[in-house]
């Protein structure tokens, strides 16, 4: 099982975390939500859990907590700027579908 990281997704989580002042990483899960059934959370990981795991990408890490492991196994996390827009985007092998905004997914 598996995360992967662009070189921008790992470069800007590391700015942000310098900027942040500490944390080990970034924080990705998955929550019940929207019209298709999941959606992608983000957050500042302080610490790695017993039923976390760790995966690591140009000196960059992510923690993914064991319930949404499933979910996102496979996936490569990018960074995209599009004009004034900043976003991380999945290429996530496990969706089947996805809502109109693009908001939630369907496994």
């Amino acid at each position: 099982m598996a995360i992967t990281l662009t070189e921008n997704a790992a470069n800007h989580i590391k700015k942000v975390l310098a900027k942040r002042g500490n944390g080990v990483g970034l924080r990705l899960g998955v929550k019940k939500v929207g019209c298709s059934g999941w959606a992608y959370t983000f957050d500042y990981a302080d610490a790695v859990g017993e039923r976390d795991h760790l995966f690591e990408s140009h000196d960059a890490k992510v923690v993914v907590d064991a319930d949404s492991l499933p979910y996102l196994d496979g996936a490569v996390l990018d960074f995209v700027k599009d004009g004034f827009k900043e976003t991380f985007r999945f290429d996530n092998p496990n969706i089947k579908g996805q809502c109109g905004c693009g908001e939630s997914f369907s496994v």
